[in-house]
């Protein structure tokens, strides 16, 4: 079965981090963390696996995926849309590590893949990866000077939530194959930012890993352990991924489960239908570093 990291996902020892009244803000964030110890040790960790090199890179912390694994993973349609860009359009990878999914649409062999390309070949749209850390190669030094000036951009050492529209634009197609979506401790943050950088009409894909899909079906994948990602009301009760996206006002959702996957994907495309976006606040209540994070929130009413 596929495993889209390579590797389990490094979990660490499992320390429950309690939601308790006293809590300390994430940046300028409004999402709230919990004051606890464990909590920055668990983001000083994690800010260790994002700047690994070498043979410290831990197991399922991938950099290199190919544009062939987002088509995988991502939802129906993704390969079309991505496709069907033009000059004018512009596309943002988060968490795009080497940047190797953008140089694959770049390269001859797309364009012999859909006839879009080959009509295409040196107007496609402009595309930006984005990463914390500069993984770039030669090969992307080499791609960008061949594109032209601007048509290829890697933004590093700075996160989603640092840039503003005025800075980066907008785009036709954001992507986030366990990046920012699957690491963020700030869920909601994120989500604004995201579709604030979307133009009206234009698609969020991205996926998560072993969590409770739309039909609520699955169970966890790996035993004795919660889901990566979970959300619960107030009440305590389960409040699915896919749920809690569609209650954002604004977008249309689709969620898709990938059960060949190991562990299992659940696929999301959120389309930007008007600019009256309102993200549903949730609130941190657990983080554990990994490859991808250990993640509980709480919804507020």
């Amino acid at each position: 079965m596929r495993n889209l990291t390579g590797a389990p996902p490094a979990k660490g020892t499992r320390i429950v981090l309690l939601l308790i009244a006293q809590v300390l803000a994430i940046g300028a964030s409004h999402a709230q963390a919990p004051a606890n110890l464990n909590f920055k040790s668990e983001v000083s960790k994690q800010e260790r696996i994002y700047r690994s090199e070498g043979d410290s890179v831990p197991a399922g912390y991938t950099v290199d995926r190919t544009l062939a694994n987002y088509v995988d993973a991502l939802s129906t349609g993704f390969d079309q849309a991505l496709a069907a860009l033009g000059p004018a359009d512009r596309w943002l990878d988060i968490g795009a590590g080497k940047g190797q999914a953008i140089l694959d649409y770049y390269a001859i062999s797309y364009d012999l893949s859909y006839p879009q390309g080959r009509e295409r070949r040196g107007r496609k749209a402009n595309a930006v990866a984005m990463s914390i850390e500069d993984r770039r190669t030669a090969d992307w030094s080499f791609s960008a000077a061949s594109a032209g000036p601007n048509q290829l951009q890697y933004l590093f050492n700075r996160r989603l939530r640092e840039y503003a529209v005025a800075e980066l634009g907008q785009f036709q197609i954001i992507t986030d194959v366990i990046g920012g979506f699957s690491y963020t401790a700030d869920l909601t943050l994120f989500m604004e930012k995201v579709t604030s950088f979307l133009t009206t009409g234009g698609s969020f894909y991205s996926i998560l890993q072993d969590v409770r899909a739309e039909a609520a079906g699955n169970q966890p994948y790996y035993k004795d352990a919660p889901f990566l990602t979970e959300i619960a009301n107030e009440a305590g009760g389960e409040v699915q991924i896919c749920s809690w996206l569609k209650s954002i006002s604004c977008v249309q959702v689709t969620c898709e489960l990938k059960k060949g996957w190991r562990p299992p994907l659940e696929a999301f495309h959120v389309q930007k239908v008007c600019n009256e976006v309102k993200v549903p606040a949730l609130t941190l209540a657990h983080y554990e570093a990994g490859t991808p994070p250990e993640r509980r929130f709480v919804l507020k009413n």
